[in-house]
């Protein structure tokens, strides 16, 4: 009786735990999405402006506004965060780490540049696959992490499915060149996005706050962009209008709570599980916008299948090649009890 007892509570808790990964793996793939939607958002605030930077500002914006109404109002965050500009000066941390957020700003740019004419799931696609590839290069340069890693065959192979990818997903704009070119937009923040996590993950540490760095990547993106609008608008190649519609405001907002959940997803599944989850709910999510949202874009064959080729991208360029396998290693890749593994930050 004691010994069957025995079985049953020790049988029952490795059950639990699968069906709890796979609630939190679809809750990941679900919060995935959010990337596709604040592209389509950003995408129809471009068209309505009638400007991609216009566009772009206005994301920056909200999405900067709501995070000093967050940091503010709190001492310790608040003084952290007046504190970076000296740390910029004395060169504590070396300089591009403070300018991390430029990445961000040119995924966001291009949002409101290219979704219009490239549709969400072939902007989505050219981004993850630029991703892959920075990835891939950024462990190589030892870029955010301790140890450089080889380019192993899995990493190689990675990196060719995601050009692949890019160019299935462009095949049905090869006859209209200026449409083709707007992809080299989201696939070049896919290639900087690679070191973006490095640079928020140092201002993080030098803040002791990562609301702090979240805070300085979007200051330093709204920044940038503003600073090139006003030269656009002194020149007389621009002009100033904002939205009517309530929901075009939300672009910002979507990338802190996309931010949010991979923070608090990350400690229960591990990077690997997540980042094979939230990719899967950026292309299902981009494809299914194109679907039912009409004008947002059009889906062919070679669409889904080279959204199909972009996830096993991503998956085959995260396994470990076997030297680095390992302890430190499987602490990086699995889920683990009570793990806190470093925030891997998400675009703004």
């Amino acid at each position: 009786m004691t010994t069957t007892q025995d079985n049953v509570v020790h049988d029952r808790p490795p059950v639990a735990k699968t069906a709890s990964v796979g609630i939190f793996v679809l809750f990941t793939v679900l919060a995935g999405m959010l990337g596709p939607m604040q592209s389509a958002v950003n995408g129809r605030l471009g068209a309505d402006l009638g400007d991609g930077h216009l566009a772009s500002i206005v994301s920056f914006g909200s999405g900067l506004l709501l995070m000093l109404v967050i940091i503010l109002p709190r001492t310790s965050t608040r003084r952290a965060f007046l504190e970076l500009p000296g740390h910029l000066r004395r060169g504590t941390i070396p300089w591009p780490n403070f300018f991390a957020g430029l990445c961000g700003a040119v995924i966001v740019l291009s949002e409101g540049i290219a979704v219009g004419a490239l549709g969400v799931a072939t902007f989505q696609t050219a981004l993850i696959s630029g991703m892959v590839i920075s990835g891939v290069v950024c462990d190589r340069l030892a870029i955010g992490i301790q140890f450089k890693q080889a380019l192993s065959v899995f990493r190689i192979i990675g990196a060719v499915l995601a050009v692949v990818a890019t160019v299935l997903v462009v095949s049905p704009n090869f006859e209209t060149p200026h449409t083709l070119a707007l992809v080299v937009l989201p696939f070049a923040g896919g290639l900087l996005a690679g070191w973006q996590p490095a640079g928020n993950s140092n201002i993080g540490k030098l803040a002791r706050s990562m609301l702090v760095a979240i805070t300085w990547n979007f200051l330093i993106g709204f920044a940038f962009l503003t600073a090139a609008f006003l030269i656009r608008l002194s020149m007389g190649h621009a002009s100033f209008s904002l939205p009517d519609t309530w929901w075009m405001y939300l672009g910002g907002p979507l990338g802190l709570l996309s931010i949010a959940l991979m923070a608090i997803l990350v400690s229960r599944l591990g990077l690997l599980l997540l980042a094979l989850a939230s990719t899967a709910g950026q292309l299902v999510g981009s494809v299914l916008i194109d679907s039912l949202i009409p004008g947002m874009g059009t889906v062919h064959v070679v669409t889904v299948l080279g959204a199909l080729v972009a996830l096993c991208a991503s998956a085959i360029a995260m396994i470990p090649s076997k030297h680095v396998r390992g302890e430190g290693s499987a602490r990086q890749l699995t889920a683990h009890d009570g793990q806190e593994p470093l925030s891997e930050e998400a675009r703004p």
